[in-house]
């Protein structure tokens, strides 16, 4: 009887520091963060590729600097824009009392992210009669998107803002001549860019909630244990 309390005292003792690092709040952000940002540099990595190839977007050719044509700055920057964003959704749904209605599993996480990458391929594949009737598909596939994926208030307004900031940040890089557009036809930019910024940011919102609610089942299986 004393061996067994003392193995199941060991064992509580090996799961102890596993646990106690998972649902240590700063260090599950920066574990939060990483992996985050790790889906955003891929993310941006394959996506760009795609647009690079369609010749939807050029880079200067001394700025072309890898195997996957995509200057050195998009990966790193789209990547801490997704950090931010994943963690910022799931803060706000806390602010807001307003808990993700759509208790999901990762099966329907990585359906978004198929999703928003099927919407990023459209834009650079599929020919369309004019810059319109592509505008208003992707608009409609985005809000799509938010609708099957999301439905939340604070998932959509914030979607919308990021978009918008996002936007203006493109125009002044294209402004500046960092790189710039084949054919735009909305202010040096292409008229469907808020609508793949939308998009992006519903999906990394959905993979941010997603990794919040693992933190939130390991803190309540060690409040049982205790």
């Amino acid at each position: 009887m004393a061996e067994a309390t003392r193995s199941s005292s060991n064992g509580t003792a090996q799961r102890g520091p596993y646990i106690s690092v998972i649902t240590n709040r700063t260090t599950n952000l920066l574990i939060r963060g990483t992996m985050l940002f790790g889906v955003g540099v891929f993310l941006a990595l394959v996506l760009n590729l795609l647009q690079v190839q369609r010749n939807v977007t050029l880079f200067p050719p001394d700025v072309i600097s890898s195997i996957f044509s995509s200057a050195w700055w998009v990966p790193p920057c789209c990547g801490t824009a997704s950090a931010l964003i994943g963690l910022l959704y799931p803060c706000i749904d806390r602010r807001l009392g307003e808990p993700h209605k759509l208790k999901r599993e990762w099966s329907s996480v990585m359906r978004c992210v198929a999703v928003f990458v099927g919407i990023n391929h459209a834009s650079a594949k599929v020919d369309f009669a004019n810059n319109v009737q592509l505008s208003l598909t992707l608009a409609a596939l985005s809000v799509g998107l938010w609708w099957t994926f999301d439905r939340s208030r604070s998932g959509f307004g914030l979607g919308v803002a990021i978009a918008l900031l996002a936007t203006l940040a493109t125009q002044l890089l294209v402004y500046n001549g960092v790189f710039q557009y084949t054919s735009p036809d909305f202010l040096y930019i292409r008229s469907w860019l808020p609508c793949i910024f939308f998009a992006g940011v519903i999906t990394m919102g959905n993979i941010g909630r997603q990794l919040a609610l693992y933190e939130c089942k390991v803190v309540q299986e060690k409040t049982h244990q205790d």
